[in-house]
């Protein structure tokens, strides 16, 4: 018997696979922190003698490289995929041993990636379930949009030939586990899922419903902000990532996160919004490390910057460490574990500012107050929920650069729910701005009685 074992990476919305049979195992897609990995082997009892990756990623940090190296494992990459270092290139119609009885068939899925390629799991010929990488989704498929903007139309046409390809070649039962899909920004739309089959794709996945002109029409007019770190995944997976290295940072006092910051330095505050806004170091950002942490600093911070984490636990500290490595921000400059009592210089007091909901919104606004209203929802989250009469849009992504173009006097700040909200309101805070951050669903707007726009 075979078993399939997934293995979540929920802040990226990425899954990687593990599947084997009594010996013997593959790695499908691994991420960074491969020890995750070696352990769910090392549970099953199982070596892992293949590494396998559909395509050379646009948004993580692959372990695949390393996770070879140390279990001497066959390291399976598309054939077309330009890397610098030793792998088994593999083609379409390649097949890779994994324990007996037990195959990988490679089945070349152009669309996400011009190389794209997917792995069929067979059991004694029989196939029994497709790793579908960043092709067929759970309800959608991988967007055709993050290796250059004049390949973009042939990869969304590719990408329909593709998963038609696998939805004839694959019968109804097999399983379908691709890579992206639950919140991953490689996505297309708001695909994902417990799970899914090829059957059950065939009744309700676009790409198998629509003829490839409206699919191509509609999947590029669906398409979402590209993470500006993404740019950085793509050299470093094909160059060849570094071990990761998960030692603790070295600790900094209040001294030295003041002279950080003074430097021009990032600061992250990994703490609750609302543990940050009762209380934080002037100057530092929040970053929830239980948000969308990886993806929202990788995204914002520039490039290489050094960035010190500040943390309520050594366990977040450790989870955030963690997370960071997946997308390249390899080693934070330092850190501390504690409060903001922990964080600043004796006899100085921490900033603040307020937080409030959509009703304290719409009652600011009947009272006549001077109120800003900065929306930080992505453009395509603005246009298909609508917007508060008169706010100002300024994607949290792109607030940092923008600082310029918030109006004055006191600025009220939303997204969707909050954790983004919190994060621009930091970055507001930061720079010297009187702010508020609605902490609340977007769909309290309406209830509070503000009056919504829309493009319709």
């Amino acid at each position: 018997m075979f078993f399939v074992d997934t293995l979540e990476t929920e802040g990226l919305g990425n899954r990687s696979y593990l599947a084997g049979g009594a010996r013997t195992a593959v790695a499908v897609d691994p991420p960074r922190d491969i020890d995750r990995v070696l352990a769910r082997a090392a549970l099953r009892g199982v070596r892992i003698v293949a590494v396998a990756e559909t395509h050379v990623h646009n948004d993580y940090v692959t372990g695949g490289l390393e996770l070879a190296r140390l279990t001497g494992a066959r390291y399976l990459v598309p054939a077309g995929a330009e890397v610098a270092y030793a792998r088994v290139p593999v083609a379409d119609g390649d097949v890779q041993p994994v324990d007996e009885d037990l195959a990988l068939r490679a089945v070349a899925t152009p669309g996400h990636t011009p190389h794209h390629t997917s792995y069929v799991l067979a059991e004694a010929g029989h196939a029994v379930a497709a790793f579908t990488g960043g092709s067929l989704l759970i309800g959608g498929v991988g967007r055709p949009d993050l290796v250059e903007p004049r390949l973009t139309e042939r990869l969304a046409r590719a990408q329909h030939a593709s998963v038609h390809r696998l939805a004839a070649e694959l019968a109804d039962e097999v399983t379908v586990l691709p890579t992206h899909g639950f919140g991953s920004f490689c996505s297309s739309s708001a695909a994902g899922g417990a799970g899914g089959t090829i059957g059950g794709e065939k009744t309700s996945n676009p790409g198998l419903l629509q003829d490839v002109d409206t699919f191509v029409k509609e999947l590029l007019a669906g398409l979402d902000d590209i993470p500006a770190y993404y740019a950085h995944m793509g050299p470093a997976n094909s160059g060849g990532p570094a071990p990761v290295d998960l030692t603790a940072p070295g600790v900094a006092d209040a001294e030295e996160i003041a002279r950080r910051l003074a430097a021009g330095e990032w600061v992250v505050d990994l703490r609750g919004r609302v543990a940050f806004a009762a209380g934080h170091v002037a100057g530092a950002f929040n970053f929830e490390v239980d948000g969308q942490l990886a993806t929202y600093l990788a995204w914002m911070i520039p490039w290489g910057k050094p960035v010190t984490l500040l943390a309520e636990s050594a366990a977040d500290l450790a989870r955030a460490q963690r997370e960071l490595t997946r997308v390249g921000i390899d080693r934070p400059a330092a850190a501390a574990v504690g409060t903001p009592a922990d964080w600043i210089a004796d006899g100085t007091a921490p900033a603040s500012f307020r937080r409030a909901t959509f009703a304290d919104l719409a009652a600011a606004r009947a009272r006549g107050e001077d109120v800003v209203v900065v929306d930080v929802r992505r453009d395509g989250e603005r246009t298909a929920a609508g917007w508060i009469e008169g706010s100002v849009h300024l994607p949290v992504h792109q607030l940092h650069h923008r600082l310029h173009e918030v109006p004055e006097g006191t600025v009220w700040v939303h997204c969707a729910g909050g954790m983004r909200a919190a994060i621009a309101a930091s970055v507001l805070d930061a720079a010297g701005r009187e702010v508020v951050a609605v902490d609340d669903g977007y769909a309290a707007a309406a209830e509070a009685g503000l009056t919504l726009c829309t493009t319709g």
